[in-house]
């Protein structure tokens, strides 16, 4: 009932004594903490919440346009909804180094396990839109080192993004790779890259979990799990395919009620009532409310 009963500590040290065990972690994304539950429900192992879906959820591009507030309060209301661990899209930081500090300590406090931060410029876009740009491996690398040394909770996730591949190519980001890890960073992940055998060679140049992105109509080939397991790849991520999802099928249904007038025909594509009713805890709540108020006054003497 509520909220989730796990602290955020524990959600931390849960996804990094998962990530010690060696096997693939799948973390869909979540489009609202509905989904969130609904992932767990599912037997998942974290949850992602992308900058590209809170953008879309607003009605703007992924272009740089969110700010830290509204990304802080969308990761409370998912992190809080769930038992598994959450991990946030901080973008480029919302800043300069200190900007990234507060970035950092704000995600501690809205309860997510972990954080990644890219290299692109400010604004930056979507990692699979060509045009994009990146910073010099330097001012990456302050990122890096503002972003884990402004944590407090040791436990907390701080992984490091790289868009050169698709800017300067495999070396580059496997140089980035290794000069992100030695500045701090607790995990990598390389966007956009283009075969498994790309995987292959990050997995060789560093010895921190590494993450893929499977967002769809992108850059990146839509592995499986099993492949990217095999490759060494420790986390995966599908940032926007619920969000792509949903709201493929809530067009068709509008389509079908312009057409038809009424939504008959998409009753069995919808979640049921009483599985919804299930999914937030309705009886739960009905206990609570129970135990507080059924009870009886004792009659004045």
């Amino acid at each position: 009932m509520l909220y989730a009963i796990r602290t955020a500590h524990d959600k931390r040290r849960l996804l990094r004594e998962q990530l010690a065990t060696g096997r693939l972690l799948r973390m869909p994304g979540a489009f609202n903490p509905l989904s969130a539950k609904l992932i767990e429900r599912k037997g998942f192992d974290g949850v992602y919440v992308s900058g590209a879906v809170l953008s879309a959820d607003l009605g703007l591009p992924d272009i740089g346009l969110t700010t830290l507030t509204e990304v802080a309060g969308r990761s409370r209301q998912v992190a809080r909804a769930t038992e598994l661990p959450v991990i946030a899209d901080a973008d480029t930081g919302f800043g300069e180094p200190i900007n990234l500090a507060r970035t950092v300590q704000e995600l501690e406090d809205a309860g997510v396990a972990g954080l990644h931060v890219e290299d692109q410029v400010n604004p930056k876009r979507c990692g699979h839109l060509d045009g994009k740009q990146v910073v010099d491996v330097d001012d990456a690398v302050r990122r890096v080192r503002a972003a884990s040394t402004a944590r407090r909770d040791p436990d907390f996730l701080v992984m490091a993004r790289t868009d050169v591949r698709a800017v300067d190519g495999i070396d580059a980001a496997v140089d980035r790779a290794r000069r992100f890890v030695d500045a701090g960073a607790d995990a990598v992940f390389p966007e956009a890259l283009t075969s498994l055998a790309e995987y292959e060679t990050l997995r060789r140049a560093v010895d921190v979990p590494l993450l893929a992105n499977m967002t769809e109509f992108g850059k990146t080939p839509l592995f499986t799990v099993t492949q990217l397991a095999d490759v060494g790849v420790n986390l995966v991520i599908w940032p926007v395919s619920l969000l792509r999802m949903a709201m493929g099928a809530a067009e068709r249904a509008l389509d079908g009620l312009m057409a038809e007038g009424t939504l008959e025909s998409q009753l069995p594509h919808m979640q049921h009532r009483a599985d919804l009713y299930d999914l937030v805890d309705y009886a739960g709540y009905t206990a609570f409310d129970s135990s507080v108020f059924d009870f009886e006054v004792a009659p004045h003497r």
